[in-house]
């Protein structure tokens, strides 16, 4: 009987696996992340147990995603650029954990508008939605001003909002340190790297001006940690 337990322990992890593919996944980028960086995490209670919600945070490089995915307590589902969404190599992961890929108007009229339907759908289903209202990656490290997209999604879909931040990540090869990111070689292994969530804001608080000045916040405090190791 005992030699039979491994072989239901596989069955078991395969169908759960089957079940909840994303839930797979979050669970192995948190542990590549771990490898990866000497990884401080903070307020991850404040991302509701049930129910939908918005994260947004800076963006930092080309890593964000699989630390916030990684570190957020559920599945998230991410905004993302189409060209990236489309590489022929992460198409099928991106596809897997139900990335939503947005391009700009000029290069696709109604890109736009695809992309919103798509994440309001994911809230109406009590998804939790994650977003970089940047835009693009920090040219300078710092948090750039937030774009108004956010406004939209939230004209269409009232829901709490999660300001996050992350910091440690500047100076890596995937960010725009030191030239384009991805355009440098790895010299870095085992940085520290802080994810900083705030508590949630209520849809009727959640403007642009407050949420990124939140953000901010976090960003500072997250510094800290990763400059000295000690906390704010």
């Amino acid at each position: 009987m005992s030699s039979a337990w491994p072989w239901l322990v596989a069955l078991a992890a395969g169908l759960w696996a089957m079940r909840a593919p994303r839930q797979l996944v979050r669970r192995l980028v948190f542990l590549l992340v771990q490898l990866l960086y000497r990884m401080r995490y903070q307020g991850r209670r404040h991302i509701p147990a049930h129910g939908p919600a918005l994260v947004v945070c800076n963006h930092v490089s080309f890593m964000d995603a699989l630390v916030i995915g990684g570190g957020s307590p559920r599945p998230l589902r991410f905004m993302m650029d189409r060209h990236i969404y489309e590489s022929p190599w992460l198409n099928w992961l991106f596809r897997l954990v139900g990335a939503i890929p947005v391009d700009s108007e000029r290069r696709d009229p109604g890109g736009l508008k695809r992309a919103l339907h798509q994440v309001s759908q994911a809230l109406r289903n009590g998804e939790v939605v994650m977003v970089f209202p940047e835009g693009r990656l920090t040219r300078d490290g710092e948090v750039q001003p937030f774009r108004r997209g956010l406004e939209l999604i939230l004209a269409r879909d009232a829901v709490p909002v999660v300001p996050a931040s992350l910091s440690g990540l500047w100076g890596s090869w995937t960010s725009n340190c030191g030239g384009p990111a991805l355009g440098k070689s790895p010299r870095r292994f085992r940085a520290r790297v802080a994810l900083y969530f705030g508590e949630p804001l209520a849809p009727e608080q959640a403007e642009l001006g407050l949420l990124e000045a939140r953000v901010r916040e976090l960003k500072s405090e997250a510094d800290i940690w990763v400059s000295t190791g000690r906390r704010a």
